[in-house]
Order: structure tokens, then C-alpha cells, then sequence
């Protein structure tokens, strides 16, 4: 196993270019200041703007897959989706009563997925994050403790969530991950610095399932096949995983039906870093 990669840098304020929803934002909090102090009766007026201001950011951080706050990669690049590579995500684990089957079936279709694993569980069950690298797939960074409240975090609080689970993950797996999802896909506008100076790249997907909460797996593949294309990053979960009516974790039945969805259509599921890399 590899000695973990150093850490990088805190953040890299010189290098991080603030998008322009930011910017947009922050100029209207000094000119709504600008416009009281000049005139305060328009106090009415500045502070609508703000309250708007602060809604649109708020909706943007809701919407998962929004490039607003920042890069997000949302599908393979081009090089990828050219060699018909998908990229199946894996969120929550590892859970040792679902991620050995789940590795099982990747086997099976000699399949390649990236586990996005919470740390705390990944620390919990050290053994189990190092099988999943040992057969051939990726662990990446997704939060410490997966807070419900993760979206809420400041810059600093961000930056210490983050790096523990990569301090923890690359201690485990002998890895440093590249490459961060946040919890249920939530953030705010501090998120975006942190993950430049930690040079982790933020990641959401083309298409879910839904499967921590729908247990009907036709539903559930139906969701992820829909127009599937090449290039597609599919999410899928081995933690917190909803149950079929029966009890069996909905990602179980679901797995081998899309495997050979993606054979028949001539896919191949790879991890995102062998994308990434292949592609640059």
C-alpha cells in the first residue's frame, strides 16, 4: 500500500477565481450598504434586494448539480463518454451488511465504481474501504460525519470536515482522494475555496435514483437508465439505503439489471479517476 500524498494547502485564496454569482453577490451587499448610508430612507428597498439576493444563492445551493457556486462535474469528459465510459457513484458506506454484495456484483460484470464513503464509517470498518480499493475501485471524500447540516458550515468548519475525512480516508486506503460529493448534494457559497485548497474537485451527477427512498427497484432503474448515454455519472447507495418490501436493500436488485443495461448498450463502467486520468 502507498504511503498517503501530503496534504495540500488550506486554501489557495491566490488561485481560487470566485464565480461570478459570488461576485455579483457581494457587490450588491455594498451597494445596497452604499445606498442606505447615502439615502436612508431607501432602507426598504436595499434590504429586498438583499433578501433576494440571499434567495437565489440559498436555491442555488439546493440544486445539486448547479455550476453557480462553483465547478461541478456533472457527466464524464467528452475523451470518456468517446470511449463509451459511464462512471457508477456510490454514496454512504460502507456498510458491511450491503458494500460485499455490492462488490460481489461489480465483480461479476467486471465492473469499476467510485465509493464515495462518509470516513466516520470508512474508520468504523477500515477492512472493508480497503477491499473496495483492493478490487479495483475508488474511495473518495464524502464529509466526516455526513452532517444534515453540512450546507450550514462556514469556510472554517468546511475546511475541518473536509480535511479530517481526508486525513482518515488516505490513512485507510493508503489514497488521498481527489474528488468530494457533498451530503445529499447541499452546499454554500464557503464551499467552493475549501475544496480549491484542498484540490479536491466537487462532483454531482447526471442522473439518481433515488433508492434511499423509493423501494421499488424497477423505479429505482428506470430513474438511471431513462436516456442513459455515455458520459453519464449514475448515483446509486450502499449506505442508508432503502429496503424492498421484502427487507433487501433496493441497490441489490437494482445493480444487476443496470450492469447489463450497460453491457447491452455497450457501456463501460469505470472510476472516476481512470476517467479523468484517461481523459487528460
Amino acid at each position: 500500500m502507498h504511503a498517503p500524498t501530503p496534504p495540500a494547502p488550506l486554501i489557495d485564496t491566490l488561485r481560487w477565481r470566485m464565480p461570478l454569482l459570488v461576485k455579483a453577490s457581494a457587490a450588491l451587499h455594498v451597494a445596497a450598504g452604499a445606498a442606505v448610508i447615502a439615502a436612508p430612507a431607501t432602507w426598504p428597498w436595499a434590504l429586498s434586494a438583499v433578501a433576494l439576493d440571499h434567495a437565489l444563492v440559498t436555491a442555488t445551493g439546493l440544486w445539486p448539480r448547479s455550476t453557480w457556486l462553483g465547478p461541478n462535474l456533472r457527466r464524464l469528459p467528452a475523451a470518456s463518454a468517446a470511449r463509451g465510459e459511464v462512471s457508477l457513484t456510490i454514496d454512504d458506506g460502507p456498510d458491511p451488511a450491503v458494500t460485499p454484495a455490492v462488490l460481489d456484483l461489480l465483480d461479476a460484470a467486471d465492473a469499476r465504481a467510485t465509493f464515495f464513503c462518509i470516513a466516520a464509517h470508512a474508520e468504523a470498518h477500515p477492512a472493508l474501504c480497503r477491499e473496495i480499493v483492493r478490487r479495483g475501485h475508488s474511495v473518495q471524500n464524502h464529509s466526516h460525519r455526513h452532517s444534515h447540516t453540512f450546507s450550514l458550515l462556514g469556510p472554517r468548519a468546511f475546511a475541518r470536515e473536509l480535511e479530517r475525512a481526508q486525513d482518515a480516508l488516505a490513512q485507510i486506503t493508503g489514497q488521498r482522494p481527489r474528488y468530494f460529493r457533498a451530503p445529499a448534494g447541499l452546499r454554500n457559497p464557503f464551499l467552493a475555496p475549501v475544496l480549491h485548497g484542498l484540490r479536491l474537485e466537487l462532483v454531482s451527477w447526471t442522473r439518481r435514483g433515488f433508492d434511499t427512498v423509493r423501494r421499488d427497484p424497477a423505479d429505482v432503474l428506470g430513474r438511471l437508465t431513462r436516456d442513459l448515454h455515455a458520459g453519464d455519472i449514475l448515483l446509486l447507495h450502499d449506505g442508508n439505503a432503502a429496503r424492498t418490501a421484502d427487507g433487501r436493500p433496493v441497490v441489490l436488485d437494482v445493480l444487476p439489471a443496470l450492469l447489463t443495461r450497460f453491457e447491452a448498450l455497450g457501456l463501460r463502467a469505470v472510476t472516476l479517476p481512470e476517467a479523468m486520468q484517461a481523459s487528460a
